[in-house]
């Protein structure tokens, strides 16, 4: 049997490797079928495929657009999107302005308070990347500030921290209609992360499908079994297709492998079909 991992990054946001390394790694593994998302970006994508055209693995192109709903934090991913598509690439111009606003508060802060952390310790190299609060605390990490990742999010990134700054909000709907612009198939990523509790995430479902929705991440590296089985449910009651991704990160969250998340995670081909049997049929 194939395995698939719908939900991986690269450094072209806030993964370690590059969209090449990604699909190497993958092919290593035996998938048979991966999704490039990176956040808010395209720009891993045309190396990604072009590496899986010379090995045995599909790649999809994807990506995760972050959105704001009551305050919390959301990230939809957008799967067999064109990548290429103008109005979703005019929507992303938008989205890095307001992250590029929203990092130079942050960086701005850290600098006032006399953190020696500068804009090229963020980039690492890459001046291209789409710096999110992964490559602050990988900053951090690197100059001694913290003595991991996890110790820079809970102390200094996190929203309840004190360099924590809020993005100018992009709504669900307008991030799931520039997914649908790019005849993407949109899905809820991780639902059980933002706490909603069984009923409001049900809820919150049904309002994203009437914008759009078609998929739901029903597994996770974060989830627990039963929370699997649980989201399944939902998908299946609400005729959503599930999917599921490790949510690969390398170093940032070196727990995390690709296809098997920390250890137990397998996601069957069959899913991806079933993904593929909607988009047909749409």
């Amino acid at each position: 049997m194939k395995f698939i991992d719908l939900h991986i990054h690269s450094n072209a946001s806030d993964g370690s490797l590059t969209p090449s390394e990604v699909v190497q790694t993958a092919a290593r593994k035996g998938l048979g079928a991966i999704a490039l998302t990176d956040h808010d970006t395209t720009d891993g994508i045309a190396e990604a495929l072009a590496a899986g055209d010379s090995l045995d693995i599909e790649v999809i192109p994807g990506i995760e657009i972050s959105c704001i709903w009551n305050d919390t934090e959301i990230h939809l991913l957008g799967l067999y999107i064109d990548y290429e598509c103008e109005a979703l690439q005019s929507f992303l111009h938008e989205a890095h302005r307001k992250r590029r606003e929203r990092n130079q508060k942050i960086l701005g802060a850290f600098q006032a308070d006399g953190f020696s952390v500068t804009m090229e310790d963020l980039q690492s190299g890459n001046a291209k990347t789409t710096i999110t609060r992964a490559h602050f605390a990988r900053a951090l990490l690197a100059k001694g500030y913290v003595q991991s990742i996890r110790e820079a999010f809970e102390t200094y990134l996190n929203p309840e921290c004190p360099y924590y700054r809020k993005r100018e909000p992009i709504s669900p709907q307008d991030a799931l209609a520039a997914i649908c612009s790019a005849d993407g198939f949109p899905v809820l990523a991780h639902p059980c992360q933002y706490r909603f509790g069984w009923e409001q995430t049900e809820e919150f479902i049904l309002f994203l499908k009437h914008f759009g929705l078609k998929g739901l991440e029903c597994f996770h590296s974060t989830n627990s079994p039963e929370e699997s089985e649980r989201l399944l449910s939902l998908a299946r009651r609400h005729r959503l297709s599930p999917t599921g991704g490790s949510d690969f990160h390398g170093i940032a969250k070196p727990d995390i492998e690709i296809g098997s998340g920390r250890g137990s995670l397998k996601i069957p081909a069959l899913y991806l079909d079933d993904i593929k049997l909607s988009m047909f049929l749409s």
